[in-house]
């Protein structure tokens, strides 16, 4: 059973290495494939479906360049979410290759754990960790792509209602921005502009425009430009206060974060101690504190710890974490 698991294991390793490779060596062979295989991403066929009040286009993704783990990939649940992520996060690789990095992250870290641990946990822990990797580097990009969104919205929405105001159309000011700024508004406006292009109707872009981007600033902007469109108005002034509204908002913000910049600190100084003294009292007097860790009160008393520092942290973010 012992020789079983480990000859399974590199048995996958071998099989996503040889996929991973044949990945490089086409990518490699054909340095612009990458580039035009984002451009059909984008620019390419659709397929239409009626929905019970209008025409919806739905472009059907790659999630995937091994064909055989694109199909896999299309019958799991779940898995649009992960692509929507990585689209949020702006990746330039498909969401097919993050799986396999972190399957072969996973494998290779339960292989070594293995040898050098003999319990299975840890070893478990590691992989799991490690199979995770991936997906919490896309969450972070994500997120430094949504503040940099952010930070970018206000002067995008002051150039398209400068633009309307000079007498230009919404569409009009729209790219006016888009070829102004760069990533990640640039590039999303134009994504907008190119459905618009394509037939998709202006507050079906704007929708599709806030689920890939997930901002909630700019769910201000676009349920205004709908309403606007439904009950008319002033459209550059409305734009105008919103884009105000935005740093008023972020002026708020940053006074919050200035704020509760103390309460931030003491809990990273209250969630690191404990660890800090168990590394003291170890390399001061290792059989002292390991009793603490094989005696069984000494095991009862440190899952209570982690449970009270768990519910510790979870109180300190949610007095420090106030939303605006």
């Amino acid at each position: 059973m012992d020789i079983v698991i480990p000859a399974i294991l590199i048995f996958l390793i071998t099989v996503i290495v040889i996929e991973m490779s044949l990945y490089a060596y086409r990518s490699v062979r054909h340095p612009d494939r990458g580039r035009i295989r984002q451009s059909l991403r984008t620019m390419g066929p659709s397929r239409y479906e009626t929905g019970p009040s209008r025409d919806v286009v739905r472009k059907s993704s790659v999630l995937s360049d091994v064909p055989w783990l694109n199909i896999v990939l299309r019958r799991m649940t779940g898995i649009e979410r992960l692509d929507r992520l990585r689209q949020q996060a702006n990746a330039r690789y498909p969401i097919g290759f993050f799986i396999l990095l972190g399957l072969v992250l996973a494998s290779t870290g339960f292989l070594i754990s293995s040898y050098m641990m003999a319990n299975r946990l840890p070893c478990v822990i590691i992989s799991a960790l490690l199979l995770s990797a991936p997906i919490l580097y896309l969450v972070n990009k994500k997120q430094k792509r949504l503040q940099k969104f952010q930070a970018q919205l206000p002067e995008g929405l002051d150039m398209i209602a400068r633009s309307m105001r000079a007498g230009h159309s919404f569409s009009t000011g729209m790219r006016l921005a888009a070829d102004e700024l760069g990533d990640p508004l640039g590039p999303e406006l134009s994504y907008t502009l190119d459905e618009i292009n394509f037939g998709v109707s202006v507050s079906d872009a704007l929708r599709n425009l806030t689920e890939r981007v997930g901002s909630q600033d700019l769910n201000f902007f676009v349920v205004s430009v709908i309403l606007q469109r439904e009950t008319g108005g002033n459209l550059a002034e409305i734009i105008e206060s919103i884009a105000h509204l935005i740093r008023e908002r972020f002026k708020l913000l940053d006074k919050i974060k200035a704020l509760s910049a103390e309460g931030k600190i003491s809990a990273v100084i209250l969630c690191l101690l404990p660890f800090c003294v168990i590394g003291f009292l170890y390399f001061r007097n290792a059989t002292y504190i390991m009793t603490l860790f094989t005696h069984p009160t000494g095991k009862i008393m440190v899952a209570v710890g982690i449970f009270m520092m768990t519910l510790g942290v979870y109180i300190m973010r949610r007095i420090i974490k106030i939303k605006v």
